[in-house]
């Protein structure tokens, strides 16, 4: 017993006396050395992580905190958007272009100020009167004949498909609304030219009057500006 209790204290003695390694923490006087930590501390078998930047400094004022962990430099991509080519049609350059409006006679009350707001969107646009034609059909679902057999001709840079399919009783107005849709849809795919989907599907005649010229604007302005930004996309930047 009287050889262990010298023999700590000789460690301990040597340990109190030891002022040759550099303290661990040192605030204001108060020291942990780097030796007793090394005997009474089980031995790290890993090095730190290079992330993980301690001071040798206390934490004194002006000196760094030892559990600051630098954040990672985010690296820039390599990718560089300014150097991509951006195509786009403008709705400025309608010179040269010629359209067609291909109108449904159904629903007229609807269709009409749907066709008006085209011609009055074109006309802002600079495209003379000239340059437009205006071909009726009896009703919505013979929309896409005509416009493919329009768009084939060549001599259009875009067609505009206007009608009203409003929601009746029974079931045609699924079957119609949605042949009309694939119809236009297989009229630009056949033809190569734009065709505009400007017909409204609506559930009752109130919804169709405030999407003519109404509360929601006019559906037929908008499918106008549609084909003058699409016929210049094609005729500028995506010719054969």
């Amino acid at each position: 017993m009287a050889s262990s209790a010298t023999t700590c204290s000789s460690v301990l003695h040597l340990l109190h006396n030891d002022t040759s390694t550099s303290s661990l923490l040192s605030p204001k006087g108060m020291h942990l050395r780097s030796s007793s930590f090394s005997l009474l501390s089980p031995r790290r078998t890993s090095s730190p992580s290079p992330m993980i930047q301690f001071s040798p400094k206390g934490f004194g004022s002006g000196s760094a905190n030892p559990l600051f962990v630098a954040t990672a430099e985010k690296k820039k991509s390599p990718f560089q958007t300014e150097a991509v080519r951006q195509l786009t049609g403008s709705v400025t350059k309608t010179e040269g272009f010629r359209f067609a409006i291909v109108i449904a006679k159904f629903n007229e009350i609807v269709t009409r100020p749907l066709m008006e707001g085209a011609l009055d969107t074109f006309q802002k646009y600079s495209v003379r009167e000239e340059d437009v034609d205006v071909v009726w059909v009896p009703g919505c679902f013979e929309i896409g004949l005509v416009a493919e057999k329009l768009g084939k001709s060549g001599k259009y840079n875009g067609i505009v498909c206007i009608g009203a399919v409003v929601r009746g009783d029974t079931t045609h107005y699924e079957e119609v609304a949605n042949s009309t849709a694939s119809g236009v849809l297989s009229a630009g795919f056949n033809s190569g030219v734009p065709c505009i989907f400007g017909v409204l599907t609506c559930e009752n005649m109130d919804q169709a009057l405030n999407r003519a010229g109404g509360k929601v604007g006019n559906k037929g302005s908008e499918a106008a500006l549609t084909a003058i930004e699409m016929a210049s996309l094609f005729g500028h930047h995506l010719k054969e």
